[in-house]
């Protein structure tokens, strides 16, 4: 199966939109590299800036040139992005609600190796918090690809993460990204859903094959819009299935776990789990075995959702 990372998926992206769009520009802070940038860079030079090791001020010019008409995108590692930059994101791109365009490589443990300094998170529950900030976390290339174009038509703030190692393409090219809109990828039946973004996407698919095991049939959803998340379909999936799990590579503090459980607790209580960062930070080493290390592996997802249909109280209303 052919794997690429979505930080190389938006590089991709951002130069063919570049191409289209004349007036998107892109900031780097010096890892142009990493974050896949560089082909923009060269194609459009008068178009492209890198103000160094200075995070603080990418955000502070990334807001001045979106005043002027731009769509800026800035891009950077989300642990810089949503904590290094927080203030400047906070006071000078989402209170004046200005055009910019946050992207963030290097989200959640996935990130492996470069250990807990690199790996982003706690940056969906910072971004989340903010106002007039849209949070996105596409599951594969496919996906980011199709994000950034309609989050460039998408006037205000917006916060994309991706993920620094080649993960399996999931969708086609028939796949419609659209900002606010969860997606049933898989439907096997009503015992538990499954909600997940970003590579957790992919882990909830694997845990299907051992639920089908246990006799357990489930719904899978990529919900690659955390914020505005998609309360309608989180409501139905409560009403059909009576059980929730959700998976986030993120602390399960503020991130997609939270919030799903404010649309469930206000709208639709039932039984739910997270899987996520059990308020704690990384550690250093291969991806996949810190997936087992935290939990967040294909086999605790089936575990959680075993528990979840054994559990659940179907309350008709």
């Amino acid at each position: 199966m052919k794997e690429i990372s979505t930080r190389e998926a938006f590089g991709e992206a951002i130069a063919e939109l570049g191409e289209i769009n004349k007036d998107v520009v892109v900031i780097d802070a010096d890892i142009s590299k990493s974050t896949y940038t560089t082909t923009f860079h060269k194609k459009f030079p008068d178009r492209a800036f890198n103000v160094g090791v200075a995070e603080q001020n990418l955000m502070l010019v990334a807001a001045g040139l979106a005043t002027t008409g731009k769509i800026v995108f800035t891009s950077t590692y989300a642990v810089f992005a949503s904590m290094r930059a927080c203030e400047q994101v906070r006071t000078f791109i989402c209170y004046p609600n200005v055009n910019v365009k946050i992207h963030a490589s290097h989200g959640g443990i996935q990130v492996g190796a470069d250990g807990p300094t690199h790996q982003g998170t706690e940056d969906i529950a910072i971004m989340r918090a903010l106002p007039n900030m849209k949070v996105i976390h596409p599951a594969d290339a496919i996906a980011t690809k199709k994000a950034v174009f309609e989050i460039a038509k998408d006037y205000g703030p917006t916060y994309l993460r991706t993920m620094r190692n080649p993960s399996p393409i999931i969708y086609d090219d028939s796949y419609k990204f659209e900002i606010g809109k969860g997606k049933i990828i898989l439907d096997e039946g009503d015992d538990v859903a499954i909600i997940a973004t970003g590579i957790m996407v992919l882990m909830a698919l694997e845990a299907v094959k051992i639920l089908k095991e246990k006799g357990i049939k489930v719904k899978v959803v990529d919900m690659s819009t955390i914020k505005p998340i998609d309360s309608e379909l989180i409501i139905n999936l409560a009403k059909t299935t009576g059980g929730i799990v959700t998976c986030e590579d993120h602390n399960i503090i503020g991130g997609l776990g939270s919030a799903v459980a404010e649309v469930l607790v206000e709208n639709y209580p039932v039984p739910m789990k997270r899987i996520g960062l059990k308020d704690t930070f990384g550690e250093s080493g291969n991806w996949k075995e810190l997936f087992e290390i935290y939990g967040l592996s294909p086999k605790h997802i089936s575990e959680a959702c075993i528990e979840i249909a054994k559990n659940k109280v179907r309350t008709l209303r």
